[in-house]
């Protein structure tokens, strides 16, 4: 953008993406609009970490002092069988702290309030709660957007960073279907009161036979934790939006599953923060048409089995943002740029585990104990320097430099 002149950018979605992307776009001198569809800022959210070059980019945006706040004590991740008798654990520690568990975790929610005070403090932001796009028209010089309640403005630029079922996806690039791969299975996660048969601070998991995973994961509050379970699954395309099926699919995949497993159900009607969606991978030739570019799990979700999600919005962003500033009115450019510069992390951030769905979530006695013996193989010294090719795999990534005000670490 060139001095004098404050390009107007809407962004749909104001969750970790589009609220970093709005930050450093208002810090760049834009006018920034955030719809998001939420009455209010989701709280709550699965545990989240930063590393590599997403960690790198939280400090570069001054974000480091707000997430230490908020830092989880996780000291580790472990397998339990169906009595909670320890089968493997892994320390933090454990492959130079480049493991399952990071050195700096936080929950998503944390993370996401971390951004909203910053673009808080900024007091230039026009943040409209239960508010979402409901039509796009675009021409040369600019975007034109229909919004629910019936408005119609127009802006320079639209950033879609409106989640895997993207309604900016669907409105200016086509169906969902054409970019969204099933990958077998579903998640879902919610806040419970900590069992007291947890161990504290560990990221605890236990396979259930018949093709279900239930983890207990630290909360930043030690008397809650966080419900993750996983289900092998045919789609169903009738477990969309439906709360009431998708529950029941949860209580019939644990009925047997023994550890914790009635515990999670029976707090499960009482969470205010239930989520349950489909494990999908987002692929698309561009993310960008014209003056509309997409970010984050919009553009190129690679499902939470990746552990990567939170990195690619937040370098996303960070990419996007600087490429704006940097555009000198060519904004259309900028957004060419910012898909040329992200490519690469995201062709290796989005890598599944090996074995993906099938390999996390065994069907048989049989499989779990397969898969409990393979988990205590790659934890030994002679499988460390495979280990640790995957576990950093995108931290070789080099961030460009953009050039931005001041930021306070």
């Amino acid at each position: 953008m060139t001095s004098g002149s404050q390009a107007r950018v809407v962004v749909s979605g104001g969750g970790i993406g589009g609220n970093a992307v709005a930050l450093q776009l208002i810090r760049a001198g834009a006018s920034v609009t955030v719809v998001e569809r939420a009455a209010a800022a989701r709280p709550g959210g699965q545990a989240v970490d930063l590393r590599g070059p997403s960690e790198e980019v939280a400090r570069r945006m001054g974000l480091m002092p707000g997430i230490r706040r908020y830092q989880l004590d996780e000291r580790g991740m472990k397998m339990v069988d169906s009595a909670g008798r320890d089968v493997v654990r892994m320390p933090a520690e454990m492959f130079d702290g480049k493991g399952g568990v990071a050195e700096i975790e936080i929950t998503r929610g944390d993370l996401n309030e971390v951004l909203l005070d910053a673009v808080t403090e900024t007091g230039a932001v026009d943040y409209r709660y239960g508010e979402w796009i409901t039509g796009v028209a675009q021409d040369e010089a600019g975007v034109e957007v229909t919004f629910a309640s019936g408005g119609t403005e127009r802006f320079d630029l639209l950033i879609g960073a409106d989640g895997l079922h993207s309604a900016t996806r669907r409105l200016v690039f086509g169906p969902e279907e054409e970019y969204s791969t099933y990958l077998g299975g579903y998640m879902s996660y919610f806040t419970i009161p900590m069992p007291n048969t947890v161990e504290p601070h560990w990221f605890t998991m236990h396979s259930v036979v018949g093709g279900a995973n239930v983890g207990i994961r630290p909360d930043a509050d030690p008397a809650t934790a966080k419900a993750i379970i996983t289900i092998r699954h045919d789609i169903d395309p009738t477990l969309r939006r439906n709360v009431p099926a998708q529950q029941q699919l949860i209580r019939e995949s644990l009925a047997q599953g023994g550890w914790i497993s009635h515990e999670v159900v029976a707090a499960m009607d009482a969470a205010t923060d239930f989520y349950f969606d489909e494990l999908a991978r987002i692929e698309m030739p561009a993310w960008y048409h014209g003056r509309v570019a997409l970010l984050g799990d919009a553009g190129y979700c690679g499902s939470p089995m990746t552990g990567q999600g939170t990195a690619m919005a937040l370098i996303g962003a960070y990419l996007l943002a600087g490429e704006i500033a940097a555009s000198h009115d060519h904004l259309v450019q900028a957004l060419v740029r910012y898909d040329r510069q992200l490519r690469p992390f995201v062709a290796k951030a989005q890598t599944l585990p090996p074995g993906g769905v099938k390999a996390m979530t065994p069907r048989s006695s049989l499989g779990i104990s397969a898969g409990h013996a393979l988990n205590r193989f790659m934890t030994t010294k002679v499988m460390k320097p495979l280990m640790m090719k995957m576990l950093t795999r995108t931290e070789s990534y080099e961030l460009p430099d953009y050039p931005t005000k001041p930021v306070a670490r």
